[in-house]
């Protein structure tokens, strides 16, 4: 397992579950440009693990997206690497062996309890998108206990036993943050014995075996840093240094999402906005630049300073949003 690069490396990792919009754009030009600042390596990997909502079609349409904004990578699905695959539904077995060592560490136990039962079982209120805090109530399952539930052919997940207290690092974009995922979520899934890897086990395998030293992506995932951290622990690795980028939202106040056909930027591409406009106006929206100036990524490294970075979300307006519907970038 490779755990770091003497370069620092950044990431982007498209999910192709329907077309990239603005908000991708905006977080993909920040990590490129986190990484590219450093003199570092950009890798590309593909978040396929999603199978009811991947669209085969979109993984294609997500390179040429980024292609068309001028973004760059040094290893990816297109020209392979040192590091590959680089499509998550091929790397299923590095998964598996990750699974086995947390088993054999007696950190996950076998959990039967569905989404509805966990939901029952919790009355408190809870971080909107993250689900009711898992209650433990298999906690008390080991290992072993899996034999018997699928000699019955019973469902179950795999489950990480979170340890109480707050998990603390250094946000890259937030600064000094901490948050205790016993209180946020609690013990969390990263397996199904019948589907594979979750998510957060999978994206720290995969960032630990392709020498990933910094994440940039969205400040809806803050919850999930905890976990991944918890993960970089129990197998042994070195976490990344982690920074959450405030989200955009769209006129009605609602945070963009693959639902916004006018704000996608295969929609804007087809239109005819100049990818170099587009990239102006969002190294505007990172406080590079206090106005739109049409560059290419390039043109921004010199000049992108992580510290000048809003911390608060950046709102498109409807006239902004008129406008990208037709085609222009404002200026």
């Amino acid at each position: 397992m490779t755990t770091g690069h003497a370069t620092p490396t950044g990431r982007l990792a498209p999910s192709p579950t329907g077309g990239l919009h603005l908000g991708h754009a905006r977080t993909f030009l920040a990590a490129w440009l986190f990484a590219r600042r450093q003199g570092g390596r950009v890798v590309l990997r593909v978040e396929d693990l999603d199978a009811s909502r991947v669209r085969p079609e979109a993984m294609q349409g997500a390179l040429d997206d980024l292609r068309w904004l001028g973004l760059s990578w040094d290893e990816g699905p297109d020209m392979g690497g040192p590091s590959g695959p680089y499509i998550q539904t091929q790397r299923l077995p590095d998964y598996e062996s990750a699974l086995r060592r947390l088993q054999q560490a007696g950190l996950v136990y076998p959990c039967t309890c569905t989404r509805a039962e966990v939901a029952r079982a919790v009355s408190a209120p809870h971080v909107e998108d993250e689900g009711p805090t898992y209650p433990g109530t298999c906690s008390g399952r080991t290992v072993a206990d899996a034999r018997a539930l699928n000699a019955s052919r019973r469902p179950f997940a795999w489950r990480f036993r979170v340890p109480p207290g707050p998990v603390t690092w250094n946000d890259l974009v937030q600064g000094p943050t901490s948050l205790d995922p016993s209180l946020v979520g609690g013990d969390f899934i990263v397996a199904r014995a019948t589907l594979g890897p979750s998510y957060q086990l999978a994206v720290v395998h995969d960032d630990a075996a392709m020498g990933v030293t910094q994440v940039i992506r969205g400040l809806d995932l803050v919850p999930s840093t905890p976990r991944q951290i918890l993960l970089y622990r129990a197998l042994g690795w070195e976490p990344p240094a982690f920074g959450h980028l405030p989200l955009v939202h769209g006129p009605d106040g609602r945070r963009l999402a693959k639902r916004d056909d006018s704000l996608k930027l295969t929609t804007l591409r087809s239109t005819g906005v100049d990818p170099r406009a587009l990239v102006g106006w969002l190294a505007m929206s990172l406080g590079i630049a206090g106005r739109v100036e049409p560059r290419a990524p390039d043109a921004w490294i010199e000049r992108f300073v992580p510290d000048l970075i809003p911390r608060t979300s950046w709102t498109l307006t409807a006239d902004d949003f008129d406008t990208l519907h037709r085609g222009r970038v404002p200026r």
